[in-house]
């Protein structure tokens, strides 16, 4: 069994180790390399957003700002953009008809589909060294601290909206 302070220092490296992901994943050149990859046409400052819409879609533009850690004037003008390429269509949320949700056009399906296979070609090389198991435990533990971390998240939205 590990000692408080063995688990302090393993949490310590592991939020380093975070920090230097999102580091790499931020960088721009990497998105550019990956657009490139894919053999499509978009703007790289469209490319987080399309990404994000494809995962949690219908999503509207104030949830999708924050999860892009943007302006949600900025981002609706950007997912009016990613409208008029036929990438996305709003329509009216089904919970609150003032709100307009983004989900993907059959078009932005396929550049999304471009984009999974030029990120699998991507990685191959970082991975190739990796056992199946390891690439299995790392996906397994990766989605379980994410998991972990929602729900984290929303019981603390919980307790705060409880406090007002």
């Amino acid at each position: 069994m590990a000692t408080r302070r063995q688990r302090q220092v393993t949490q310590r490296r592991l939020h380093e180790s975070i920090i230097d992901l999102i580091a790499i994943m931020n960088q721009p050149h990497r998105d550019e390399i990956l657009i490139a990859e894919a053999g499509i046409q978009l703007d790289r400052a469209l490319f987080q957003l399309i990404v994000g819409i494809h995962r949690f879609a219908p999503i509207g533009v104030v949830e999708l700002a924050d999860r892009a850690g943007r302006d949600h004037t900025t981002v609706s003008r950007q997912v009016a953009k990613l409208a008029e390429l036929g990438l996305v269509e709003r329509r009216p949320s089904a919970e609150d008809r003032r709100v307009k949700e983004a989900l993907l056009t059959e078009e932005g399906r396929r550049v999304i589909d471009a984009l999974d296979a030029a990120r699998g070609r991507l990685s191959q090389p970082v991975f190739e060294q990796w056992s199946d198991r390891d690439l299995l435990e790392l996906e397994r533990l990766m989605r379980r601290f994410v998991d972990d971390l929602v729900g984290w998240s929303a019981a603390e939205k919980a307790a705060a909206a409880d406090d007002r």
